[in-house]
C-alpha cells in the first residue's frame, strides 16, 4: 500500500502477529499497552488487514491473510520504520525483524510457522496430533521423517510438552528417535527441532502404527 501505517497501528499489527489468534482489546491493552478503536481501528479494516467485531462491550480484533502477507512485507529487509515519531529502539527493532525475515526465507517458513496460538494439550491429544502429522509426512510405513519437518504440523503444542511425549513414547517403543547420520544435511531448523536422547540431539522421528 502506498501509504505506511501509524506506529499504533504497526504496533498493533505486530502484536496480533505473535499472539496469532482472537484478541479483545482489554487483552491487547495488556499485550501491547493500548487497544486498538476509532479511526486507526477502521482504516485497518478497511484495508481488509485487520477484521474487528464488537463482542459484548469491546472489540475483539485478529489478522487476516492480507494482514498476514503485510506483516511478512513489513519484515523484508530495508524496509523502513513508520514515519516519526520514531526512536532507537524502533530502528533496531527493524533490523532484528529484517534478519528473522531473512532467516525465515532462506528455510521456507512463513510466519504463521513462527507465531502460533499457546494452546493447553493434555498427552494423549498431543500424540494424536503427531501421528496425523506423521502420516501426512511419511511417504510409506516405518519412513524416517524430520522433527524439522513435523513440529510445524502440531498446531501450537508447545516445543517442552511434545518432547516429553515423543520421549514416553520412544519408551514405550512407539516411536522410534535418531540423529540424521550425514551432519552435513542438518539445517539451522533441524538444529532447533532436535531432541536430546542419551546425550545426543536425534532429527528424525518414526511412528509405529497404533
Amino acid at each position: 500500500m502506498a501509504d505506511r501505517l501509524s506506529h499504533k497501528q504497526t504496533a498493533a499489527m505486530f502484536a496480533l502477529m505473535v499472539t496469532a489468534r482472537e484478541v479483545s482489546n482489554p487483552d491487547l491493552t495488556e499485550i501491547a499497552g493500548f487497544p486498538l478503536n476509532g479511526a486507526e481501528r477502521r482504516q485497518l479494516n478497511d484495508l481488509g488487514l485487520v477484521v474487528s467485531s464488537k463482542q459484548g462491550r469491546c472489540y475483539v480484533h485478529e489478522l487476516t491473510d492480507d494482514g498476514w502477507a503485510w506483516c511478512s512485507a513489513e519484515l523484508a529487509e530495508g524496509t523502513p520504520p513508520p514515519p516519526q515519531p520514531r526512536s532507537l529502539l524502533v530502528g533496531s527493532f527493524y533490523l532484528v525483524l529484517a534478519s528473522l525475515h531473512r532467516y525465515l526465507a532462506r528455510q521456507g517458513h512463513p510466519l504463521s510457522e513462527v507465531f502460533r496460538p499457546v494452546v493447553d494439550l493434555t498427552a494423549e491429544q498431543i500424540e494424536d496430533r503427531i501421528r496425523e502429522a506423521y502420516t501426512k509426512l511419511a511417504r510409506r510405513p516405518q519412513d524416517w521423517v524430520r522433527l524439522a519437518d513435523l513440529r510445524p504440523l502440531l498446531d501450537g503444542a508447545p516445543s517442552a510438552e511434545v518432547d516429553a511425549v515423543l520421549l514416553d513414547l520412544s519408551k514405550l517403543g512407539a516411536v522410534h528417535l535418531a540423529p540424521l547420520s550425514d551432519r552435513k544435511r542438518l539445517t539451522p531448523a533441524d538444529h532447533a527441532a532436535a531432541i536430546r536422547v542419551g546425550g545426543a540431539d536425534s532429527h528424525l522421528v518414526v511412528v509405529e502404527a497404533s
